[in-house]
């Protein structure tokens, strides 16, 4: 079981940035997916998090109104799609998912069971 997470990059502040996320097995479809972030000397933190649906979504308080999450389950792929970007987003991006099939979103990252590689998102002032 592999997720491999892409799309980071280096961006100045209020500009944007695509992350996906691919899934090696069709299972995922029916898993809750999620993107957490961690920037240095930080906890990791939840940033987003979404049903096998598509229908419930979570945002951290922080990226509300600026970040959508969502999923293509024929592609088994989750994405980050992030607006007006600003230099404390930045941090290693990672996607997870939970693997309680047909959950409702989590946000504690003890939660989830898969995790991708990160990928770097850097945001100049």
């Amino acid at each position: 079981v592999q997720l491999q997470a892409y799309g980071g990059g280096l961006v100045q502040a209020g500009g944007f940035l695509r992350l996906s996320c691919a899934a090696s097995e069709r299972t995922f479809s029916r898993y809750v997916l999620g993107w957490f972030r961690q920037a240095p000397g930080k906890e990791r933190e939840f940033v987003a998090a979404i049903n096998w649906s598509g229908d419930r979504i979570y945002y951290a308080d922080s990226v509300k109104g600026r970040f959508t999450i969502s999923r293509d389950k024929a592609k088994n792929a989750v994405y980050l799609q992030m607006n007006s970007l600003k230099p404390e987003d930045t941090a290693v991006y990672y996607c997870a998912a939970d693997k309680v099939e047909f959950g409702v979103p989590v946000t504690a990252h003890a939660e989830y069971d898969y995790w991708g590689q990160g990928t770097q998102v850097t945001v100049s002032s």
